[in-house]
């Protein structure tokens, strides 16, 4: 089975798969409402403003593996998100990224290694993960802004 074709409900519980988004070039990110992390939201939002209409989605996944940063029920972190920061981009239901219980879809995303040759574990919170239309997957560190320019430059050449 193929990444794209994993089973994920989203924050509302609905079924898709990344496979919803084919054609599409996709920052995957293991999100949460309570980390230090957390403003980077608004950077993600931005880029899902400027890149949507080109064929560019975030898909947010909330996790709750880092120091219990994403305590919320579904409807907490949808109430957050959209309030706190306009978040507009696909929200996933909550996953582990780590662990006997990482779910399917990061268990090929941690294969591959970042700029600093780091595979495996999810680091922190808002790790991220650009997937080419073409299924080629770049690691980011969760230091690494939404604004970064080597990501925007990323984004930009997958579209």
């Amino acid at each position: 089975m193929s990444i794209a074709d994993e089973p994920i409900h989203t924050l509302q519980g609905e079924p898709t798969s990344l496979a919803a988004y084919a054609g599409q070039a996709i920052l995957a990110v293991n999100v949460a409402s309570k980390c230090g992390l957390t403003p980077q939201y608004a950077g993600l939002e931005e880029l899902q403003k400027t890149y949507g209409d080109r064929g560019f989605t975030v898909i947010g996944f909330p996790c709750n593996q880092f120091l219990e940063q994403e305590p919320g029920t579904a409807e907490e972190i949808q109430t957050f998100c959209s309030t706190t920061y306009g978040v507009t981009f696909p929200m996933m239901e909550k996953i582990d990224v780590n662990g006997d219980n990482r779910h399917p879809i990061y268990d090929e995303l941690t294969k591959v290694a970042d700029a600093e040759d780091h595979s495996g574990d999810i680091r922190w919170n808002f790790e991220k993960f650009l997937i080419a239309p073409d299924g080629t997957i770049t690691r980011y560190s969760p230091l690494t802004a939404p604004d970064d320019p080597g990501l925007i430059a990323a984004i930009e050449a997958s579209l």
